[in-house]
């Protein structure tokens, strides 16, 4: 049975359609990441963007948290960051707290290209939602927050870490 043909009762009991719904709009979301991405894929990679992120989202950290968050060697972690900082878009510094550690922060070009892909997702979703009446996107807010939370995802935490949520 094809996804059009199947019942929609709308009072939660099909579970398929609900798992169509929700496929549905991240086929919407997936497409507006990758526009915003391909504002930048002159600049970094998409793993690249996803280091700077990281940092980002949740401030200084060391080449061992990335290399475990990147769920790769701390020798490949250690490659792209030595990229990142070669193009300025990140420093490498004593860490405060102890000084056989190095913090991994971003630059103020580093922060001006995140913030660049951060605004175009921003502009994109909101496009989308003007669309809706004010009571649907009430209702979206809800159920969205409460999806993200059910995955695990941070609810304070910026749009972009959807893409690259941090390891469970």
């Amino acid at each position: 049975m094809s996804a059009t043909q199947r019942p929609r009762s709308g009072r939660g009991k099909d579970f398929p359609a609900q798992v169509d719904a929700v496929l549905w709009a991240s086929r919407a979301l997936v497409g507006i990441a990758a526009a915003s991405v391909a504002e930048v894929e002159d600049v970094v990679s998409v793993p690249h963007l996803r280091i700077l992120v990281m940092v980002d989202t949740w401030g200084p950290l060391n080449l061992a948290a990335v290399a475990q968050a990147l769920e790769v060697n701390p020798s490949n972690a250690s490659r792209a960051v030595d990229r990142l900082i070669k193009a300025g878009l990140m420093d490498r510094r004593d860490a405060p707290e102890d000084r056989r550690n190095l913090n991994l922060t971003l630059t103020a070009e580093g922060k001006a290209l995140v913030e660049k892909v951060s605004a175009h997702r921003r502009d994109s979703i909101s496009a989308v939602l003007r669309r809706m009446t004010p009571e649907d996107r009430d209702s979206l807010t809800v159920a969205l927050r409460r999806f993200a939370a059910a995955a695990g995802e941070p609810l304070d935490g910026d749009v972009l870490t959807l893409l690259w949520p941090p390891n469970r």
